[in-house]
């Protein structure tokens, strides 16, 4: 699927949004748009344009799934959850391994370099990293 072309993620995601509570809302900000560009993922909003203070993703121009940054609403600092991951779907294995040499050159750290994870699927092709206030995340390119 072409990096603009996310219609079949879109029409098979049981997800509106993933949030993630965040404590340095412009570092983030910068790593996960060196990141996500790298899946053909868009910033569509600015820390002030939703409430409250936050920054979205999509892919093209569909409204939904987002991925969402943000101060969490209740105030409090925000922390980590052990044993949670967040997962991007990358469109291509040379989308999975820009996207994680993108997020170590932004201060991620590394939890596995690209390659195939047969011990989930044939062709679960993924890499892992923390980013840089410890969330895990993946990405994974998949041939169906």
């Amino acid at each position: 699927m072409p990096l603009a072309d996310h219609r079949v993620a879109r029409k098979n995601s049981m997800y509106a949004h993933i949030q993630l509570g965040v404590r340095d809302l412009h570092a983030m900000t910068s790593f996960y748009d060196q990141v996500l560009r790298k899946l053909g993922l868009t910033r569509v909003t600015g820390p002030n344009q939703i409430g409250p203070a936050g920054v979205i993703w999509r892919a093209g121009s569909s409204r939904w799934p987002q991925f969402v940054i943000n101060f969490p609403i209740n105030g409090l600092r925000s922390t980590t959850a052990n044993g949670s991951q967040i997962s991007f779907l990358a469109p291509s294995r040379d989308a999975v391994d820009a996207a994680w040499k993108a997020a170590i050159a932004a201060s991620g750290t590394d939890l596995g370099e690209p390659g195939l994870r047969t011990r989930y699927a044939p062709d679960f092709y993924a890499a892992y990293c923390l980013d840089p206030e410890g969330n895990k995340i993946c990405f994974v390119h998949t041939t169906d």
